[in-house]
C-alpha cells in the first residue's frame, strides 16, 4: 500500500474561461497509441483533479478536444498543478510540480513565437499579392523565414543538449512549425537522433516511444550507411552517387546520362538567396563552354514545383537540366552527398568523377578555363 502511495501522481488544475458542463480527459500513450485513462467535469469555479499511478516517467495528454491539448511527461509521485486557459491547454499560464512538462510548456512557448513570426511573414506576403515588387519582397521573406528556421533550429538542438537525459528531449526530435515542417530534420540533424536515442535506449529500453525512435535511427543510419562507401571525395576522385529525379516536365533523368561531358552538379533553392545571386554566374559559364562540352545539372531543394519553375524563369535557367523531389531538406540527395548547406556543388569529369568541390564565381570560371583550354 505504502508502494502504491508513492507512485501515485496527482493532477490538479484551474482553467480560465472555461464552458460549463465541460470535461477534462487524461490520455496516455502506449504502443504510438493514445488510451483514454480517465475524465473528470471541471467544476463551476473552473478547477479539476485526476489521480493516477504512474511506475515510471510516461507520456499523458491532458486535453479538452483532439486540438486542445497539453503533453505531460509524469513521473511517480508528482503534484502537479497548472493554470491555462479553457481554449489553450498547449500554452498554460503557469505549470509546477513537474519537470519535464514545465520544460515541455518553455519549449511550445518557444516554438509559439517562431510559428507566429512565420504566420506574419505569410500575412505580409499576401498583402503584396499585387505589388510588382513581389519578386524582391519574397526573396526578402524567404531569408527572413530561413533565419527564424535556423534559430528554432538551434535552440532545439540546445534545450536537447541540456535535457539529454530526459525523456522531453525524445519530444524535441518531432516538433513541427507547419505541417511536415519539421524543425529538425533527420538528415541534416542525424546526430542529434542518435544522440538522444544513445541516452534514452540505456536509461528507458523497454519504454515504447524509446523503442520505437530507436528503430527509426537504425533505419536512418542503415540507409546512410549503405550509400557511405560512395559518398563524394575530391581528394580520391570518387565516383558521383547516382542520381534519378524528375524533371519540371515530370521526366525521370538520371547523373549518368550526362557522361561524356564535364558537368557542374549544382543543389540550389529558389528560396535560397545566395543560391539566387550565383545563378547568374551558373549562366555565364554555361553560356562560355556549353559548346566545348560544359553540362549543368541543377537539383532544387525547393518546398514547392510553383516556386522551382519560377525560379528557374526569373532567373533564365532553362537551358539546362534541372530535377527535384520538390521535398525540401528532406530530399533524398541530402543525406546521399551530405549537404548541409546550400548553395553547393560538385565538378565531375566525362566520366562522373568528382574533380572539385563548392566552386562560384570566378573560382568557377578560372577552373573550367583550365579544363578546356589545354
Amino acid at each position: 500500500m505504502m508502494g502504491c502511495k508513492n507512485n501515485t501522481a496527482r493532477i490538479s488544475g484551474e482553467l480560465v474561461k472555461h464552458v460549463k458542463g465541460g470535461y477534462v480527459f487524461l490520455d496516455e500513450l502506449k504502443n504510438n497509441v493514445l488510451t483514454p485513462i480517465d475524465s473528470v467535469k471541471i467544476s463551476e469555479s473552473g478547477t479539476f483533479n485526476f489521480k493516477q499511478e504512474v511506475k515510471f516517467p510516461s507520456f499523458y495528454l491532458l486535453k479538452i478536444t483532439e486540438k486542445n491539448y497539453l503533453t505531460m511527461l509524469i513521473e511517480p509521485g508528482e503534484q502537479i498543478n497548472l493554470k491555462a486557459y479553457y481554449d489553450s491547454l498547449n500554452y498554460p499560464i503557469s505549470v509546477t510540480g513537474s519537470k519535464g512538462t514545465e520544460q515541455m510548456a518553455e519549449y511550445n512557448r518557444t516554438l509559439r513565437k517562431t510559428i507566429n513570426k512565420l504566420t506574419g511573414l505569410n500575412t505580409i506576403y499576401m498583402q503584396n499579392a499585387g505589388n510588382p515588387q513581389l519578386p524582391a519582397i519574397m526573396e526578402s521573406l524567404d531569408s527572413m523565414a530561413q533565419n527564424y528556421l535556423n534559430e528554432i533550429n538551434s535552440y532545439t538542438k540546445k534545450y536537447i543538449d541540456e535535457n539529454i537525459s530526459s525523456l522531453v528531449s525524445l519530444v524535441a526530435l518531432y516538433q513541427q512549425v507547419a505541417p511536415d515542417v519539421y524543425v529538425l530534420n533527420p538528415s541534416k540533424d542525424l546526430k542529434y537522433y542518435v544522440k538522444v536515442d544513445s541516452s534514452l535506449s540505456n536509461l528507458y529500453p523497454e519504454y515504447e516511444p524509446v523503442t520505437s525512435m530507436h528503430k527509426q535511427v537504425k533505419e536512418l543510419l542503415a540507409g546512410i550507411k549503405s550509400e557511405s562507401g560512395v559518398v563524394p571525395s575530391t581528394g580520391e576522385q570518387s565516383q558521383a552517387p547516382e542520381i534519378s529525379l524528375p524533371s519540371p516536365e515530370g521526366d525521370t533523368i538520371k547523373l549518368s546520362s550526362t557522361r561524356g561531358s564535364i558537368v557542374l552538379l549544382d543543389f540550389w533553392a529558389s528560396w535560397c538567396a545566395p543560391c539566387r545571386q550565383e545563378n547568374p554566374n551558373l549562366v555565364k559559364a554555361y553560356n562560355m563552354y556549353r559548346r566545348k562540352g560544359f553540362q549543368i545539372y541543377q537539383v532544387s531543394l525547393d518546398k514547392t514545383k510553383e516556386a522551382w519553375m519560377k525560379g528557374i524563369k526569373d532567373d533564365q535557367l532553362d537551358k539546362w537540366i534541372h530535377v527535384s523531389d520538390i521535398k525540401y531538406w528532406n530530399s533524398i540527395v541530402v543525406p546521399l552527398y551530405k549537404i548541409e548547406s546550400i548553395p553547393c556543388n560538385f565538378l565531375l569529369d566525362k566520366d562522373g568523377r568528382v574533380i572539385a568541390t563548392n566552386l562560384r564565381g570566378e573560382q568557377l570560371q578560372a577552373k573550367l578555363a583550365e579544363l578546356f583550354n589545354k
